[in-house]
């Protein structure tokens, strides 16, 4: 996505600060470095990562990568995203998560992709499920919308097999101002505590 969520929600000022806070402060990710940036290049280097994802810093270069990099940790210090990696046994980036958050209206978004040798395992769906409940319960954000290209079947039964509510179509603005058409879902968090917590 490149804009807020179709649904408006308003932010109280101490919900607005908590969420912000809660960005700045976060520790139960991996965030995101100068030292993640040649396996964050490794893994975009493959098409079947970087493909389906409108968002990433292309061309991949070093410095592209790094320039992403730091812009997504300025961000985090304003509260508004939280870049992080996963790393495989060998300490090797194995995947990353971009949270992308509107504080000012309690919503954000999650983008993310993991090495190809491990997708199709399964994985995938607890991964997202591990970054919903964090980004509900830890960050506490009411809304979460996510956006998938047409054709990434397996994004969208990961989206799908979450919960999220689907609502049409939407033109995602790639960085170079190009535009993608998307499937465009939203998770409420009353919706995701009904269906996950009781």
């Amino acid at each position: 996505m490149s804009a807020p969520p179709k649904t408006v929600l308003a932010a109280t000022p101490e919900e607005e600060a908590a969420i912000r806070a809660a960005v700045r402060g976060v520790s139960e990710r991996l965030v995101a470095g100068p030292e993640h940036v040649d396996g964050l290049l490794v893994l975009f280097s493959n098409p079947r990562v970087s493909d389906p994802i409108y968002d990433l810093p292309r061309p991949f270069t070093r410095d592209s990568v790094a320039a992403w990099v730091a812009d997504s940790e300025a961000l985090r210090q304003e509260g508004c995203c939280i870049l992080s990696v996963t790393l495989d046994e060998a300490g090797q980036v194995s995947g990353y998560s971009r949270i992308t958050v509107w504080p000012e209206r309690s919503s954000a978004e999650l983008a993310g992709a993991r090495r190809a040798d491990l997708q199709n395992s399964g994985s995938g769906r607890q991964g997202v499920a591990h970054s919903i409940a964090f980004m509900f319960e830890a960050l506490g954000v009411r809304l979460i919308a996510l956006t998938a290209a047409l054709d990434n079947v397996r994004s969208a039964k990961a989206i799908d097999g979450a919960g999220f509510k689907p609502m049409g179509e939407v033109e995602s603005v790639r960085p170079d101002g190009t535009t993608r058409r998307s499937i465009y879902w939203e998770l409420s968090r009353d919706d995701w505590r009904r269906r996950h917590v009781l």
